[in-house]
């Protein structure tokens, strides 16, 4: 082999994608000296996001302080890639659960530093600005981040106020004609992978809203402050965002950036691979290797590997993943563009037990392939 690509996600709770690419290139470079190795973890939207993309493709990563999740100063980030053009910003920074401790409240917690954060990527020059929602501690529809950039809400007395989870009920008007112009020209993309509405027994607030400590009264009074603001939505600025897939992201994250940053709602690993400009890396690759923690009918809805596989399929490179495990009713991945798919764990344990040993499974999977991979060029 000439050339092989890494493009893995993550093994959630065990093996982040910068250590897989660091454990498949090692392997690579062992079997095949002279391969040139194109590593590029992959960024989901949350923790960790800035660090992938600047791994994968070089930049800058930029601090800067805005509020934290209880409107408290802290010191924040983004990065800065393709020569300071592309900004990214991963709402987590600011705005993410563990920021929060024991104070879980989503009635109380606001997205107001991650608009704070877009508002110092306009500022600095960036054309484009790509927005990673998860692990967010807020159920805020971000009207936090939409008040940072000058968008203006209203009670029904006509007092300004930036609503939280909890006021979200009291809004009864909002005015977008205080928008920074600074914003106005600017691509925004977020990265969204769940496709959760905005509100309802399957929106923010019922899914989410618990693990960020709602009780289910709570529950219940954040779901109709998100209802309210769907309606308040609708009629001020026109934008009809009840049945939006992936709007009720990180909080209905999603459904907030639609309408105060006119942002498009777009899966994670699409927006990596149009930021690498993955279809010309790979044209003249012999093999692609991804994988994720477990590969299911969950995957086959365009997640990390399928995402990568129907490219490579354009590009007719044959693509190897590697997982943790694999469920039945996968067999359409291979129409898909998936070339082979191998698990690491070598014995029938638990995932207490075998979640201890990924490092050495993966490193053993790999050295595996690979070996089958030289005997088959040697025998050509």
């Amino acid at each position: 082999m000439k050339k092989v690509i890494l493009i893995p996600d993550s093994f959630k709770g065990t093996l982040s994608s910068e250590d897989i690419c660091s454990i498949m290139s090692k392997n690579v470079k062992k079997h095949f000296a002279d391969c040139e190795v194109v590593s590029i973890p992959v960024a989901d939207g949350g923790e960790g996001s800035v660090d992938c993309f600047l791994s994968a493709v070089g930049g800058e990563k930029i601090t800067k302080t805005v509020k934290n999740p209880y409107f408290e100063d802290m010191e924040s980030f983004y990065g800065t890639i393709n020569g300071g053009e592309t900004a990214v910003i991963e709402m987590a920074s600011c705005a993410g659960l563990p920021l929060v401790e024991d104070r879980k409240d989503p009635k109380k917690t606001t997205t107001y530093g991650v608009g704070q954060l877009i508002m110092a990527a306009a500022q600095k020059g960036c054309k484009k600005i790509i927005v990673g929602l998860g692990g967010s501690s807020t159920n805020d529809g971000g009207c936090g981040a939409a008040a940072a950039v000058g968008v203006k809400f209203f009670n029904k007395q006509g007092e300004e106020f930036i609503p939280v989870g909890g006021t979200l009920k009291d809004i009864a008007k909002i005015d977008l004609s205080k928008r920074s112009d600074l914003i106005a020209d600017i691509e925004i993309v977020t990265m969204c992978d769940i496709d959760n509405p905005m509100f309802g027994t399957k929106g923010a607030a019922y899914i989410f809203g618990p693990q960020k400590g709602a009780d289910k009264d709570t529950v219940v009074e954040l779901d109709n402050g998100l209802r309210n603001l769907c309606h308040v939505i609708k009629s001020d600025i026109g934008i009809d965002l009840e049945d939006v897939p992936g709007g009720g992201a990180a909080g209905a994250m999603g459904a907030g950036m639609i309408a105060f940053f006119d942002s498009k709602l777009q899966m994670g690993i699409e927006t990596v691979l149009d930021t690498v400009n993955f279809d010309q890396v790979i044209q003249d690759a012999d093999m692609i290797f991804t994988g994720e923690g477990k590969i299911d009918t969950q995957s086959l809805r365009g997640k990390v590997v399928i995402g990568v596989a129907k490219r490579a399929k354009k590009k007719n490179v044959p693509v190897t993943v590697i997982v943790g495990g694999a469920d039945c009713g996968i067999d359409d991945a291979y129409e898909m563009g998936v070339t082979s798919i191998f698990t690491i764990n070598r014995l029938p344990e638990d995932f207490a037990v075998s979640r201890t040993k990924s490092k050495e499974n993966m490193e053993a999977t790999m050295d595996n392939i690979l070996r089958l991979m030289k005997s088959v060029n040697k025998n050509k």
